[in-house]
């Protein structure tokens, strides 16, 4: 279950009801998916080949063309990240830069751990730390950036409107500072 962290007060927001209106304020959707049915044989498994790839999207079709058509995405795939992923700190470095978009940015995160770090115009910057099942997406134009949690492995579902996906556009932003 995601929980909050408010960076300028360490306040903790935690419970899916709670964290699910927190985010509803801050214009960031929150869901959550059965993890029931992910598959047995991925569980713990971060780097992943083309077919258990297209396993995880088929395992869970309903729910992201359930997702695809509330939302608008046209186009989906799944990113594994973990320290065996080549480049993993070129990638981060990327990834650790307070950036916006021109659409959402959304994830379902089926195995292991990620974290957004969001900008609210009334709070500052807060973090959500995500688990498997959490859905969450990021408005378009929001000062944001994903990363990895201390187990550094994820496996995430990501939907995009435009098909190249999502461009960033980095911003100097004076208000973060890095935890």
């Amino acid at each position: 279950m995601a929980q909050i962290r408010i960076r300028n007060t360490n306040e903790r927001i935690e419970g899916q009801e709670q964290v699910k209106a927190f985010l509803e304020q801050q214009g960031v959707l929150y869901e959550h998916w059965d993890m029931s049915k992910y598959p047995a044989a991925l569980d713990e498994k971060f780097v992943l080949n083309d077919e258990e790839k297209a396993h995880i999207l088929s395992t869970f079709d309903a729910e992201i063309r359930d997702l695809a058509a509330r939302r608008g995405y046209e186009i989906w795939d799944v990113i594994s990240l973990s320290d065996a992923t080549p480049n993993i700190e070129e990638l981060l470095q990327k990834f650790e830069q307070v950036h916006t978009h021109t659409e959402d940015e959304i994830r379902a995160i089926v195995a292991g751990k990620g974290i957004f770090i969001i900008k609210s115009e009334e709070l500052g910057y807060f973090d959500v730390e995500l688990v498997p099942g959490d859905v969450i997406s990021v408005p378009e134009n929001t000062n944001h950036f994903f990363t990895l949690m201390d187990n550094r492995q994820i496996v995430a579902v990501r939907l995009f409107i435009e098909k190249d996906g999502w461009v960033a556009y980095n911003v100097n932003d004076p208000d973060y500072i890095k935890a």
